[in-house]
């Protein structure tokens, strides 16, 4: 029995060792999911976490005039939209609102926001640059009236697991 072990164990090494001439490759991975077209998404790729930022036209995407994330679920009326909170600060500021939208055939997000889940406050409008593999949307935010504050460009990304 003491042969038969050793000689596993010597085999199992020599298994593990390349060729002669060869290098060891890469090690084998599962295949990369495949990166959804705009057109392609569906309200599922949008469930989870978004870190969002907002900047005034004229501004500065890296200085943002206001942080923070929205949530987004599967919207418990509409199949082919989505549900979620809404949750940012600007300076002396915190704000959260609820917010409702939907990815159209083309790609397009469109999201509503509301403070009280009653009045719309703002409008949402973007789209998925390709490249970004729909984990990144841009577009700009529209007041619904003149009192609810500027046109604001956004940028949300969606945070890994969440």
């Amino acid at each position: 029995m003491r042969r038969t072990g050793t000689f596993l164990v010597l085999l199992a090494g020599v298994l593990a060792m390349p060729a002669a001439g060869q290098t060891p490759g890469p090690a084998l991975t599962a295949p990369a999911a495949p990166c959804p077209a705009p057109a392609d998404m569906a309200p599922q790729h949008l469930y989870g976490l978004w870190r969002l930022a907002l900047w005034p036209e004229g501004g500065d995407e890296a200085r943002p005039a206001s942080t923070g994330a929205i949530l987004l679920e599967r919207h418990p009326d509409y199949s082919d939209g989505v549900r979620g909170h809404l949750k940012r600060s600007t300076p002396g500021n915190d704000l959260s609102a609820l917010v409702s939208g939907d990815i159209d055939d083309d790609g397009e997000f469109a999201l509503d926001e509301s403070a009280d889940g009653i009045r719309i406050d703002a409008a949402w409008i973007g789209s998925l640059p390709p490249a970004a593999c729909g984990q990144e949307i841009r577009g700009l935010r529209h007041p619904a009236g003149t009192a609810d504050g500027p046109l604001l460009h956004f940028r949300l990304r969606h945070v890994p697991g969440g």
